[in-house]
């Protein structure tokens, strides 16, 4: 007989999950439009009172490649302040649960950070990122991958003794929009490297939207194998050709428990115009319409996972709210389904019935609840 128990099929399979959002950082990095420091910070309060306790808060990079980034310290004196924790106690919040990350390519913006730390503003927790396609790499960071290791490591070493968590990327797992093609042995063997120069967690990440759902499967089951410990893990994907969803399916189903996702599928290469004025960024996008680029939507994510009988931890109401209230942030329609189509409710939806049904029925003398015609037995007898 066919085994029916989802999670029997898959042991690995959690029914608990974290889902962290990096909509502040990731996603308005693309933008071509600076989105205001007052939206950043309602962003930011209302994500981590809807659920969220790991948010990616901003970019410490230099602010003349990236200047959507150039309000970073104020939004970090925001969440640091008295009264932002003030606000999270009144509504039942421990801010101490809250991991606050800010991305650090480099080893300058890793100095920016721990100047931060010691002002009392700084991010529990940074990140580095590896390609294992070195052209692609070279794009993200400017420099070859032996050189960036060792700059790495150097920067964990100083961010542990800061008090500040690292988080190494790894990054064209399952193929480089540059160098084509990419093994996933490379990965796994990058995952470890992050992990012995001191790393506290690895981001494993879809950049391009190259993967696919069996592959997806295979790496995370490879990677749980050489180190099963889940805590360690976080899978991130981009969504480029709408099968992302299936991507977050089978990493849930290989047993990986921590995601990353955007409000509205935000996101992509750091963006290379802003307003009326172009800016270096890393240079030429490597795709051809950016309709099609951007992270997997929180809102559809949190559907998911949330349909699935998996706990989150998120309010999903206050997150589709949120997602809504971003379109009219951004100036367009985003990606998200969820926003327009809800839950599914078990309820129903009543108010879009049919008038007549009850009085057609009791035309046809046919009881409330019937379905069948009278006469037929109640199970078909099938002659297979």
């Amino acid at each position: 007989m066919t085994e029916y128990d989802y999670w029997k099929i898959f042991p690995r399979m959690s029914r608990k999950v974290t889902i962290g959002d990096i909509t502040i950082r990731d996603g308005f990095q693309h933008e071509e439009k600076f989105v205001s420091t007052a939206a950043k910070k309602y962003y930011l309060e209302e994500l981590i009172f809807a659920g969220c306790r790991n948010i990616e808060v901003t970019n410490l990079g230099n602010p003349f490649l990236m200047p959507q980034f150039r309000d970073a310290e104020e939004l970090l004196v925001h969440l640091r302040s008295d009264k932002f924790k003030q606000k999270c106690e009144r509504k039942g919040i421990r801010y101490e649960d809250i991991c606050l990350t800010c991305i650090t390519i480099r080893e300058s913006a890793v100095d920016r950070a721990i100047r931060l730390k010691d002002k009392g503003i700084g991010p529990d927790r940074v990140l580095m990122m590896v390609s294992t396609e070195e052209e692609h790499h070279f794009a993200n960071s400017g420099t070859t991958l032996p050189d960036y290791w060792a700059e790495a490591e150097r920067c964990i070493r100083k961010c542990t003794d800061a008090g500040i968590q690292m988080c190494g990327t790894v990054s064209t797992i399952w193929g480089s929009p540059i160098g084509g093609a990419t093994d996933m042995k490379d990965a796994v063997e990058f995952t470890r490297r992050w992990l012995d120069i001191g790393a506290h967690d690895v981001e494993h990440a879809d950049h391009d939207g190259s993967a696919s759902a069996p592959d997806v499967y295979r790496y995370f089951s490879m990677i749980l194998d050489a180190i099963p410990d889940t805590r360690l893990h976080i899978a991130h994907f981009h969504e480029t050709k709408r099968v992302a969803s299936a991507s977050v399916l089978a990493a849930l189903q290989a047993g990986i428990t921590h995601f990353e996702a955007t409000l509205g599928g935000l996101g992509g290469q750091p963006a290379n115009f802003l307003d009326d004025c172009p800016v270096k960024g890393t240079g030429d996008y490597y795709y051809d319409d950016p309709r099609y680029v951007g992270l997997v939507t929180l809102e559809d994510t949190l559907v998911q996972i949330d349909e699935m009988g998996i706990e989150h931890g998120y309010d999903v109401d206050r997150i589709l709210k949120l997602g809504k209230q971003m379109e009219r942030t951004i100036g367009r329609r985003l990606r998200s389904e969820a926003i327009l189509n809800g839950r599914t409710l078990k309820a129903g939806h009543p108010k879009y019935a049919r008038p007549g049904l009850v009085k057609l029925k009791t035309k046809l003398g046919e009881e409330p609840g019937q379905k069948l015609p009278k006469g037929w037995s109640d199970k078909a007898a099938l002659k297979l």
